[in-house]
Order: C-alpha cells, then structure tokens, then sequence
C-alpha cells in the first residue's frame, strides 16, 4: 500500500503549526490524556482512518492503558472498562462527529449527559478534540496515508 500523495499540511507547511496548535490547545483543560486519545481513538474509528487509528492505539499503550480498555473503545456502549464520564465523552464526540446521522445532529440527552460530567471548559476541550481529529482524518484518509508511518 502506497499514499496517494504527501499529507496536505506537510505540501502547505503554513497549515501545519496552527492545526497542532489547535490539538494543543484541545489538551490544555485538565482533562486525563488517556481520555483525549479514546476521544481521538473512537473519532478515527467512526471515519475509518487506519493512520489515526493507529497513532490513537499507540498513544494508549504508551500512556499504560490495557489492551481492554484500547481494544474495546468501538464498543464502549457495551464494555465494562469505562466510566460514567468516559462515556460521556465518547458519546459527545461520536455525535458531534456523525453530524448528519440525525436531524438534532448533538441531542440533549448526549449534551446534558455530557454536561453533568463536565464543566464548559472541558467540554469545550472534548469538542475541539473531535473537531481536530475529524481534521486530522480528513487529510489522511483521502490520500490512504500509511498507518505506522508517522
């Protein structure tokens, strides 16, 4: 398997340091690494990017997380390795990532389950999160850029 081409930020260098300033901003709340890579993790999952799949599945280790708790972020609806918060986040993150999978595209019920776990500056980080990883899959994904390449 070979990429397409160059990733789009490396060909445009001057996209690059704001896209990592974004994704450093997103951690910068408080919120436990370990979650912001499920966040990242499940995000790619959804959209199918084999490249931050992997980097998601890497981070984890290195951050001591168990195989479980890694290998069962997809199914984190049925898994017993997760919190009422992780949750929580995971749930805020698949839907502000399948946008148009329904018309209220963030339910209430997802917001304030949300909400009831974290304050505005964390969910503000947890969205931001998404929103960089959406990004991120956005330009890998299209040029088949090459998991473990990184």
């Amino acid at each position: 398997m070979e990429a397409r081409m160059k990733n789009p930020a490396t060909i445009i260098p001057a996209a690059m340091k704001p896209i990592m300033e974004l994704m450093k901003a997103a951690q910068s709340q408080g919120l436990p690494q370990e979650l912001m890579e499920m966040v990242h993790l499940r995000v790619s999952q959804i959209n199918g990017c084999s490249f931050c799949v992997d980097a998601g599945l890497k981070n984890l280790r290195k951050l001591g997380e168990s195989d479980d708790r890694i290998g069962l972020v997809a199914a984190w609806r049925e898994a017993p390795y997760y919190t009422d918060a992780e949750r929580a986040a995971l749930e805020l993150a698949e839907a502000s990532t399948r946008l148009a999978d329904r018309a209220d595209a963030v339910p209430d019920d997802v917001w304030n389950n949300a909400a009831d776990h974290f304050d505005e500056q964390q969910l503000a980080s947890i969205l931001l999160m998404a929103a960089v990883t959406n990004l991120f899959n956005r330009l890998n994904a299209p040029i088949r850029q090459i998991a473990g390449s990184w």
